[in-house]
């Protein structure tokens, strides 16, 4: 039996196990409140890990390219991010 390869933000929901400190539970339940909780976490995790494919990706076009002056890295982070908004899609993960 294969198992589906989902991308970033698709797929059926699985319940995980999440330990937080108190103090931020509760800041992002009077943020959000207690039924968008998990959509709160939902969209925070994403966020990271399109900042993480986006490294890996700099990381290793600089290593075979050379560094990348701020500016350019800036404006990738950006072409980056309006990319996948157009496309309403994530990378694969992993």
């Amino acid at each position: 039996m294969s198992e589906a390869s989902y991308s970033i933000g698709e797929g059926p929901a699985t319940r995980v196990s999440l330990s937080l400190p108190e103090g931020t539970a509760e800041a992002i339940r009077a943020r959000v409140g207690k039924r968008e909780f998990s959509a709160f976490i939902t969209a925070a995790v994403e966020r990271e890990l399109r900042g993480q494919v986006l490294d890996d990706y700099l990381a290793d076009y600089e290593q075979r390219k050379g560094p990348l002056p701020e500016p350019v890295r800036e404006r990738a982070r950006k072409v980056f991010d309006e990319v996948f908004a157009e496309e309403d899609q994530w990378p694969v993960a992993g």
